[in-house]
């Protein structure tokens, strides 16, 4: 008999065959690792009563100048406001031109425009898609800038909880997306209906558009083959990222005011609200992989669970893909829409403080970090209403868990035997784990258990590889960490 570690190191790793996450953790939900341990995420509890009327896809949180907290929201065709208590207000503009709720997929002959794809060649499955309508919400000094990416035009509400919010005087139209840069400008994205082009307002004059020689107004076109999706703050910076590429505006004063180059190629975004910044720099998703700025260039993140993720992508639905922080942990989470399912139902984390990835099922359609407020607030999918999040160990009918990928014990040729399990869990009891074994890489897999990570506790089961599953049993803040089993080597039958 020997006592053999179960040492699985932090974080997810889902890329390649079942084989190949030997000796990691292969599949979770609802859990995260902090300074290396596993342990549940924070739960969640409503903060308003009140659903939108349709899933929200976009949202922000700002504080005014009486310390007065708000909520914004938008769907395809609503904008809200909610107060600190989460009573709603309808805030939407008189005129606004409703969008689309989810995407449309235009396929086959007539589905792309003409010119599109040569002759002989097969169109893809989608050969056009309208993608589903976001907002884009700027804090204004105190006031709400808003812009909805099918009606295009950009909206300013001045927290008057009951007046909606009104067109801005001059602004351009049909636009894309909007940003309030740290310099106080007012870029407007896609301007005009160019999907290039970066319009800009006089320095602290959102009304004033127009170039003259005293003022600041400006505009330019971005060098690439791309369209824009949005733009962010970041390190001093506007980042601009296109469908392709991305873009840093700097500003340089009169005449020219804003310079821009490009700062990386091939590391488009997938969506309008797949982009977050945090300290480290701005982290998105792309079509196929995950990328981050910061120290003036764009790198590609190497990603444990890349394979898992852009293979389980509903590619028509992208579109409603967002990403959020949760600064209290060092994470960047992105939801999106699975395969199969037309809306978010799944969820893809990384951890850039410790550089480890973690994967789930969460249904979500928009949310935002702490900073108004002391924790991240979402909107959920299902009821459409307004969650607090990191708050207890409540999470509806979900349980947490993490599955490991197989264990070998020494070449994997010979049968063991555990007799076992040796736990190593902070609460005692309220975290049970099930054995998994096979005696064959393709045969029928047994499940022994469940058995309590109290004290140690006799376990018998036998195969070539194994696999563990951890699952919290209670509403508590667990931990788990290395732990043990008793084996015995057998023969190879």
């Amino acid at each position: 008999m020997s006592l053999i570690d179960l040492n699985i190191p932090a974080g997810v790793y889902r890329n390649g065959t079942d084989l190949q996450s030997m000796g990691r953790w292969r599949d979770a939900n609802l859990v995260r690792w902090h300074d290396g341990v596993m342990r549940p995420v924070g739960g969640w509890r409503k903060r308003s009563n009140t659903a939108s009327a349709a899933k929200v896809r976009g949202m922000l949180t700002w504080i005014t100048n009486n310390n007065t907290r708000f909520i914004a929201a938008g769907s395809f065709n609503k904008l809200y406001a909610y107060t600190e208590a989460g009573i709603q207000h309808d805030i939407t503009p008189a005129g606004l031109t409703a969008g689309r709720e989810d995407a449309n997929a235009f396929t086959g002959y007539g589905g792309s425009f003409y010119g599109s794809y040569s002759y002989g060649i097969a169109r893809p499955d989608f050969a056009r898609i309208d993608p589903a309508t976001s907002w884009h919400l700027q804090p204004f000094g105190e006031f709400l800038l808003a812009n909805n990416s099918d009606d295009g035009k950009i909206y300013e509400w001045q927290l008057s909880t009951g007046s909606a919010a009104a067109l801005l005087s001059n602004a351009p139209t049909n636009n894309r997306a909007i940003l309030v840069t740290q310099e106080r400008f007012l870029f407007a994205l896609g301007a005009g209906g160019n999907p290039r082009k970066v319009q800009w307002s006089d320095r602290e004059d959102n009304n004033t558009w127009t170039p003259a020689a005293t003022n600041e107004a400006g505009d330019l076109e971005l060098n690439t083959s791309g369209q824009i999706m949005a733009g962010v703050n970041v390190q001093g910076q506007a980042l601009i990222l296109t469908t392709r590429d991305a873009h840093a505006a700097n500003y340089q004063g009169p005449p020219y005011v804003y310079g821009i180059e490009r700062v990386g190629t091939s590391c488009g975004l997938a969506a309008p609200q797949a982009c977050v910044v945090v300290d480290a720099g701005a982290f998105w998703m792309g079509v196929n992989s995950f990328f981050t700025y910061g120290g003036g260039r764009v790198s590609e993140i190497n990603s444990d669970v890349s394979d898992y993720v852009f293979s389980d992508i509903n590619k028509a639905q992208i579109s409603k893909a967002f990403g959020m922080a949760n600064s209290m942990f060092g994470e960047v989470w992105w939801f999106y829409p699975s395969n199969g399912s037309l809306e978010n139902d799944r969820y893809v984390v990384y951890n850039y403080m410790e550089n480890t990835w973690y994967i789930g099922q969460l249904a979500r359609t928009a949310g935002v970090d702490r900073g108004a407020f002391r924790q991240p607030m979402m909107f959920d999918a299902d009821d459409r209403k307004l969650y607090e999040h990191e708050v207890g160990f409540d999470y509806d009918t979900l349980t947490p868990f993490a599955e490991s990928g197989p264990f070998r014990i020494g070449s994997g040729d010979n049968v063991v035997s555990v007799t076992e399990l040796i736990p190593d869990e902070k609460t005692q009891g309220d975290v049970n784990a099930v054995f998994k074994s096979r005696f064959y890489p393709n045969g029928t897999e047994r499940s022994y258990g469940p058995f309590s990570l109290s004290n140690p506790t006799s376990v018998r089961f036998s195969g070539r590889q194994i696999r563990i599953r951890v699952e919290g049993q209670r509403l508590s803040d667990w931990r788990v960490g290395i732990n043990r089993v008793d084996v015995a080597v057998g023969g190879r039958r």
